[in-house]
């Protein structure tokens, strides 16, 4: 059948923009058809700039203008042996991405090309889709073939050689079938404020664009939206489900692909970058209504620029994110300064540790009824949610212990490897960790070691390069800064809200700014958001040389306090990577290219003041790394083996053991450990299987 000439003059037009634009593309495309390409991949800003009126209509009429654009393709000068037959034609990088949030029917969406952009919460395995079925009449053998769409599959009514209604067999050798795939994306945590409940979209992908992506992948999709009815059993329902079919598919490796950074926006944040007390000021900014802890805020900064990822001529790779714990007191503030941070991190998810399970902080595999059937799928969670990103947790404490330990692959090698229902998957989750936790018995005692105090593995602490004790201790001065403080910002609370609620306030809009310009922050939101953004894009420091000398300076002056031979380990190479990282986030806030002596002894500062809370052994005053690693000091398990050492003595003088009373005596007058001391570790030891009782106050050891 002819062309119309309309139609013609389309085609037409498609293969001189093929000449102008994709004559390359196309010869490449020419030579690796179909084994290795099957798709010839148009940008929207070369058609638009061919012809603006074609590049709107293929926009608003994408089926009609794609069987166009193929048909140039297929029309093509090319070498009399070369066929694209059933080659793609795929459009990307559309001007402006839709929100998922935002599609609606008022705005003709419906129809149209549109590119979404998100996380691939969800994806189907690939598999064989039908699009001609040829179905041969069991009575005469005449072959029907019948196209197949999304709506079902479709039978011939009856043999157009004997006219009867079959019965037919699908001949699966002359039948057309192409891979398909369906995911669920779902919005990225960066586009979410104030909560939101991130919103998802089905799209089916076709042919040579399957099997791309996993889970936990940032993308965008370019495709056609659609709607299909929803049904209830087997009812039909007035209401109706958006979907795509997806036509290019991009995995986006960018950091913050949703960060729009304005020339103004550069030329104020190097202008910041240049102030003397950049610091003082990205302090001020993180949740100023929250008084005091500046060694916590500069450390949540350090987190929020991150050091380098290093990767190696062998191949490893060496983190550049920054974990950090704050384990304190109720009430200290530490549930309002991890949501503060997650509001300014560009890529934040926050969870908490009570409503979180191993599956939903790692990966689950899932068996529903997305795709076609039931079957397993994986589905993301918090920690892959949060790639290139920050995750917080807050409540460590409260979450089942086989839920924590999930996440130790997550942030040591920052990959969560899945193995369940015969899926075996790695994905990544290359995100910072910012957690909170209360102590043990609900407050701190200053005088048990921090092991003793703290639900958590030794295994999860020791991944953290920073661990600070947040305190709640009465002091006079202090506690009259801070009711001030609170006071001050309840205050401009107060004034902010009767202003904005009542038609005739006493206030004026002069006497609220003044108030509220004192507990605003220093540095706005949405610019420190873009600081970081713009910092983590452009900047990778190096070391110098002054900057290597004062972290080996340190960490070999505190490795020497343990070189005497009954002294504890004061601290471990893990401290090292995490200076050197700590090192390079400092040297991002002002956007450098180097680590100086002065962002090493920042760092340092702050480590050794994180190991002074943590990692002191409170009965000797040493700094002792076993705390933070094992759980347990050095001073503890010399105690254990020595009480341990006692019993068996005596327990060849006693027949039957070592009798309670003779044990506490002699452990006070040879080992110099006090009643209760003693009756702890006897527990400990006991609870172990170390020791037993054969009877009522007397021990053996096992």
């Amino acid at each position: 059948m002819a062309q119309a000439p309309q139609n013609r003059d389309l085609t037409e037009r498609f293969i001189e923009f093929y000449r102008n634009y994709y004559r390359e593309e196309i010869g490449t495309l020419a030579q690796q058809y179909p084994k290795e390409k099957r798709s010839l991949h148009i940008d929207y800003d070369d058609l638009y700039r061919f012809d603006s009126e074609l590049a709107d209509d293929y926009i608003t009429k994408p089926g009609q203008f794609q069987e166009y654009a193929e048909e140039a393709l297929r029309l093509f000068d090319l070498p009399a042996d070369v066929k694209l037959g059933q080659a793609h034609v795929r459009m990307r990088n559309l001007p402006e991405t839709v929100d998922i949030r935002n599609l609606r029917v008022n705005d003709d969406h419906i129809g149209t090309l549109i590119s979404v952009q998100g996380i691939v919460r969800k994806a189907t395995d690939v598999r064989p889709k039908i699009t001609e079925a040829a179905f041969e009449c069991q009575r005469c053998g005449t072959m029907s073939y019948i196209p197949q769409g999304d709506g079902g599959f479709q039978e011939p009514h009856e043999c157009q050689g004997c006219e009867r209604q079959g019965p037919f067999r699908i001949d699966f050798d002359q039948s057309n079938f192409v891979d398909s795939q369906k995911l669920r994306v779902q919005e990225s945590p960066e586009g979410l404020r104030g909560g939101e409940t991130p919103q998802s979209i089905d799209i089916n992908l076709s042919d040579d664009v399957t099997g791309k992506v996993t889970a936990g992948d940032h993308v965008t999709v370019v495709g056609v939206l659609h709607i299909e009815q929803q049904t209830s059993g087997n009812e039909k329902t007035p209401v109706f489900d958006y979907y795509m079919e997806g036509i290019s598919l991009t995995i986006e490796d960018e950091e913050f692909e949703d960060m729009e950074i304005s020339d103004e926006d550069v030329a104020e944040i190097v202008e910041l970058s240049n102030d003397p007390a950049i610091y003082e000021k990205m302090v001020e900014s993180v949740a100023p209504a929250i008084y005091g802890y500046e060694q916590e805020k500069i450390a949540m900064i350090l987190q929020l620029f991150s050091g380098v990822t290093k990767h190696l001529p062998d191949g490893s790779r060496i983190r550049g994110d920054l974990h950090m714990l704050l384990i304190g007191d109720p009430g200290t503030g530490k549930s309002q300064m991890l949501s503060y941070i997650r509001h300014i991190a560009p890529r934040s998810v926050y969870t908490s540790g009570k409503g979180s399970s191993s599956a939903g902080l790692t990966a689950a595999a899932v068996r529903d009824d997305f795709g076609d059937g039931q079957q397993w799928t994986l589905e993301a969670g918090a920690l892959v949610l949060a790639d290139k990103g920050i995750a917080a947790v807050d409540e460590l404490d409260k979450m089942r212990p086989e839920d924590r330990s999930a996440m130790h692959e997550g942030l040591e090698q920052q990959q969560i490897s899945v193995s369940k229902a015969g899926i075996n998957a790695t994905l990544k989750s290359r995100c910072s960790l910012l957690g909170a936790a209360n102590p043990k018995y609900g407050r701190f005692d200053q005088y048990e070691p921090i092991g003793e105090q703290i639900d958590l593995e030794p295994a999860l602490i020791s991944r953290f390069d920073l661990i600070f004790t947040v305190t709640d201790d009465p002091d006079p001065d202090e506690d009259s800064k801070l009711a001030d403080h609170i006071l001050k910002t309840n205050y401009a609370g107060e004034l902010n809200t009767q202003r904005t609620n009542v038609a005739n306030s006493e206030f004026t809009e002069q006497q609220v700014d003044a108030v509220t310009d004192e507990v605003a922050p220093t540095i706005d939101a949405d610019l420190l958001r873009k600081y970081i953004a713009y910092a983590k894009r452009t900047c990778y420091p190096t070391m110098t040389d002054e900057a290597k000398e004062v972290i080996r300076d340190f960490y070999v002056d505190f490795r020497a306090r343990g070189a005497d031979e009954d002294a504890p380990v004061p601290v471990t190479a893990r401290k090292l990577e995490a200076l050197v990282r700590l090192g390079e986030a400092s040297a991002r806030v002002r956007l450098s290219d180097k680590v100086t002596r002065e962002d090493a002894e920042r760092v340092t500062g702050i480590v050794e003041s994180c190991l002074r809370d943590i990692g002191m052994d409170p009965e000797t005053g040493e700094f002792d790394a076993d705390i933070v690693e094992t759980g347990r000091s050095k001073t503890q398990r010399d105690r254990i083996k020595n009480l341990l050492e006692l019993i068996r003595t005596m327990q060849e003088e006693y027949e039957e053991g070592a009798p309670h009373e003779e044990v506490l005596e002699r452990a006070n007058s040879e080992l110099n450990m006090d009643e209760k001391t003693v009756n702890d570790q006897l527990d400990k030891l006991k609870m172990k299987g170390d020791i037993y009782e054969p009877r009522g106050d007397v021990y053996r050891a096992t």
